[in-house]
C-alpha cells in the first residue's frame, strides 16, 4: 500500500468527522473488516457537538420541532431573549431557506411522518448502542433508568398524550403517568412536585456521557486497526475524471496537504457538512442550532435526580453523570458562532436551581455551547448521493447520540453494500 512518512494513505473507507456519529460509522465499518480512516480537526474524538450535550438516549424525544403548534410558539418566543428558541435573522439565504423548510414541515401529516421516522431510527439505534456496550464493555456513566418527560402546563400535557400514543404504536413505550408516579420514580422532585401536572415515562431510554462513550468507542475502533487522523482537516473530495465517483480525500495532515485514497467516503461533519458539500452539487438543508449546557458538580449532594429528565416548558434535559448533573437545552438559529450568552446560561442555572435546589454546587457550574446540525424535519440525512461512493450520515440535530449507533450501522452497511436491517430514513 502507498505510504507517506510511514503513514498509510490508502483505505476502503474514509469517514469525515470523529463525533459520536462518525465514530460509530467507523466502528461498524471496521467490525465488517474494512480498512478505515477517520479525519477530524480536533485533538481527539467527541470534542465538538458530542462534547457536553444533554446525555440522553431519548427515543421518546422523537417529536420534531416542526409540528402544527410550532409557528405560534416561535412567534411568541421571538420577543423573549430567554426563550427556548432564539432566532437571529442574518443575511444568509441558507438560514431563510431552512426556515421555509421548517414551516413546510409543520403540517399534521408531515409532523406525523417525521415522528414515525425518528422513532423507528431511534429505537433501532438504541438497540445497537446496547449491542456495542455488551460487546465492547464500554463505561461512560451510563444509566438505564429511563427518561421522564414532565409537564408544568396542563394544555401541553394533554397535547402530549396523542403523540405518546403514536410513538407507542411504532415501538417506543412512552407511558403517560400522573404526579404521584413522577414523585415515586424520582424523589428529587419533592421540592417542585406541585409545579408538575403530569409526565410521560419511557423506561427503555437511557442516559450517559456522550463524550466518554465516543472516546471509548474510538479507542476500541483504533485497536481494531482503524486510523484516526486528529488535528487534521479534509480540504476537498477527490473525484474521478468524470466527477461521478469518489477516489479519496485531500486533507491537511500535520500541517501539510496529503492525498488519501478510498472508494468510499462518509460525511459526518455535523453542521459543517452542508457548506463542505455544496461545491459538489450536494445541497443539504442543515443549519446549526446552537445549544447550551451547564455541568453542576454533585460533590456528595443527594438531591440530584437519578432518572434522566426532560422539562417540557423550558425545553431542558437533565442527566446525572455521576460526578455532575448535566443540564442542557435552548436553541439559537444564529449562524456558526459558539458565543456563550451569559443570560441564557444564567436562565438554565436558575431553572435547575429552582426545580432541584439541593442538586449540587451551582456556584461551581461550568458552561458550554455546541452547534447541533439540524434539518427542518429533524430527520437526518442518511444514505447514498449521486456521487458513487459518497454516503451521508449527518444532520441528526438534538438526537445525535440517540441515533448514532444505528445510523453508523446503516452507513457502514451502505458502504459494504449489505442489506440494511431497517430502511434508511428520508430527510425532508
Amino acid at each position: 500500500m502507498e505510504r507517506v512518512s510511514g503513514q498509510k494513505t490508502s483505505f476502503d473507507l474514509i469517514v469525515l468527522g470523529a463525533g459520536v456519529v462518525g465514530t460509530a460509522t467507523a466502528y461498524w465499518a471496521a467490525k465488517a473488516g474494512l480498512s478505515v480512516c477517520v479525519i477530524d480537526r480536533q485533538s481527539g474524538a467527541g470534542l465538538e457537538t458530542s462534547y457536553a450535550n444533554g446525555g440522553q438516549i431519548s427515543v421518546s424525544h422523537a417529536e420534531p420541532w416542526a409540528n402544527p403548534s410550532a409557528p405560534l410558539k416561535v412567534m411568541k418566543w421571538l420577543f423573549d431573549a430567554r426563550a427556548p428558541l432564539l432566532f437571529t435573522p442574518r443575511f444568509d439565504r441558507h438560514q431563510w431557506s431552512w426556515i421555509a423548510g421548517f414551516l413546510r414541515n409543520c403540517t399534521p401529516e408531515r409532523a406525523r411522518r417525521n415522528t414515525v421516522e425518528i422513532v423507528r431510527l431511534g429505537a433501532y439505534s438504541r438497540a445497537k448502542l446496547q449491542e456495542i456496550r455488551a460487546a465492547e464493555s464500554l463505561a461512560y456513566a451510563e444509566k438505564t433508568l429511563g427518561i421522564l418527560h414532565f409537564y408544568r402546563d396542563a394544555k401541553e400535557f394533554e397535547a402530549a398524550k396523542p403523540v405518546a400514543e403514536l410513538m407507542r404504536q411504532h415501538g417506543c413505550e412512552r407511558r403517560v403517568i400522573g404526579r404521584d408516579e413522577v414523585l415515586a420514580l424520582e424523589p428529587a422532585f419533592a421540592h417542585a412536585i406541585d409545579d408538575v401536572v403530569g409526565a410521560t415515562y419511557t423506561a427503555e431510554d437511557e442516559s450517559g456521557d456522550a463524550r466518554a462513550f465516543t472516546q471509548a468507542l474510538a479507542a476500541r475502533t483504533a485497536a481494531m486497526g482503524a486510523t484516526f487522523l486528529y488535528g487534521s482537516e479534509a480540504t476537498r473530495l477527490l473525484l474521478s475524471p468524470s466527477g461521478d465517483r469518489i477516489t479519496g480525500v485531500e486533507a491537511m495532515v500535520a500541517g501539510g496537504h496529503q492525498r488519501l485514497t478510498a472508494p468510499n467516503v462518509v460525511v459526518s461533519l455535523g453542521s459543517w457538512s452542508a457548506p463542505f458539500l455544496r461545491r459538489y452539487g450536494v445541497n443539504l438543508a442543515i443549519y446549526p442550532a446552537k445549544g447550551y449546557s451547564v455541568s453542576i458538580p454533585i460533590e456528595g449532594h443527594n438531591g440530584a435526580p437519578q432518572v434522566s429528565l426532560t422539562d417540557d416548558e423550558y425545553k431542558l434535559v437533565y442527566s446525572n453523570l455521576g460526578t455532575h448533573l448535566r443540564v442542557a437545552g435552548t436553541a439559537e438559529l444564529s449562524g456558526y458562532t459558539r458565543h456563550l450568552d451569559a443570560a441564557r446560561v444564567a436562565a438554565i442555572l436558575e431553572n435547575a436551581r429552582r426545580t432541584f435546589p439541593n442538586a449540587g454546587n451551582f456556584s461551581a457550574a461550568t458552561a458550554w455551547s455546541g452547534l447541533r446540525p439540524t434539518t427542518p424535519s429533524n430527520v437526518p440525512y442518511l444514505g447514498r448521493t449521486q456521487i458513487r461512493g459518497l454516503v451521508l450520515n449527518t444532520g441528526h440535530g438534538t438526537l445525535g447520540w440517540t441515533m448514532a449507533a444505528g445510523s453508523g450501522r446503516i452507513a457502514a452497511d451502505l458502504v459494504t453494500e449489505r442489506e440494511t436491517e431497517i430502511p434508511a430514513p428520508l430527510a425532508a
